[in-house]
Order: structure tokens, then C-alpha cells, then sequence
């Protein structure tokens, strides 16, 4: 059987409120751009989840959101600055074929180069920005056996939108 993980940070959010939790800083007008970029992405290349697992923050949602993706999201505490373990736990109760987990640094860009067999060649993966989305594929029968993925994609924003 085959699985697909599509492993997506958050897109850039707002530092505009210096006083506002962290939980809540929205997307900025960049991250908004580049949310509904990274949606039209998914959908043409043939990336399209049957299951959303996003953390509970608020640029995390607001970039679930802006993908305009028809698949049940579930929101999750646990994911909201998650360590990649907590990460992987959590996809281990994911009953989709195809997943995307919506998450935050540094979990996410560790969890996507551990989960891989071979990196991408893009010069971005390792730092995965905002908004680095990969889609890997698994040859396993559930997520919580889940090793060695192989790379099916891998994009930044950047590559999506003019971008200055």
C-alpha cells in the first residue's frame, strides 16, 4: 500500500503586534499570498490530502485555510510547536491516504529530513521557510510504520510567486 505525507510549514506571519501571543499572530499580506499560492500548487500538481492534520495556531489555520483544500481538517494542540516525536504521533493516528500536516519550526524541517530517504536537491530544504511543503511517499501499510520515505516534490513559495 502506498501513503503520501505532504509536510507544510506555516506561511509568513505578522509581527505586527509585539504585545500578541505567539499562538495568535495571524498571516501577513506575504503569507496570505503565499498560503493561496501553495494551495493552487497542491491541487495541479495532483497533491491533494484526503486528510488535514494542522497545529491549533493561528497562522497554521489561517494557512489551511487559504489552501482551499476539500478534506477534513483537524486541529490539534499537540502540533503547535511540536518536537518532531510529538509530530509522528500524531500522524500515527491519521487514517488518510494521502496527509498534510501543517506545522511549525524546527519540528517540521526535522521531521521532514528524518522521514526521508534521499533530500530534495533544492537549496531550501534544510532550512525550510515558510510555507517549504514536501511531499514524500511511503510503501507501508499504515502511518505509525512509516521509514525511509522518497521525495515525490518539494517547493518554497518563493519558486510559486515573484517574490522580492
Amino acid at each position: 500500500m502506498t501513503l503520501r505525507l505532504i509536510l507544510m510549514r506555516h506561511a509568513k506571519s505578522s509581527w505586527g503586534d509585539p504585545g500578541q501571543d505567539d499562538h495568535d499572530r495571524p498571516l501577513n499580506k506575504r503569507g496570505c499570498a503565499s498560503a493561496d499560492a501553495l494551495g493552487d500548487w497542491l491541487r495541479a500538481q495532483g497533491h491533494v490530502p484526503d486528510q488535514i492534520l494542522c497545529s491549533s495556531a493561528a497562522r497554521t489555520r489561517e494557512t489551511c485555510e487559504r489552501l482551499r483544500l476539500d478534506a477534513p481538517v483537524t486541529h490539534l494542540a499537540s502540533l503547535y510547536l511540536a518536537a518532531p516525536q510529538q509530530m509522528f504521533a500524531a500522524l500515527g493516528q491519521a487514517t488518510g491516504k494521502t496527509v498534510l500536516m501543517i506545522g511549525h519550526n524546527p519540528g517540521i524541517a526535522t521531521l521532514a529530513a528524518r522521514i526521508i530517504d534521499r533530500p530534495p536537491a533544492h537549496l531550501r530544504f534544510f532550512d525550510y521557510p515558510t510555507g517549504a511543503t514536501l511531499v514524500t511517499r511511503f510503501d507501508a501499510a499504515s502511518w505509525d510504520t512509516i521509514t525511509n520515505g522518497r521525495v515525490v516534490d518539494f517547493t518554497v513559495p518563493h519558486d510559486l510567486l515573484d517574490i522580492a
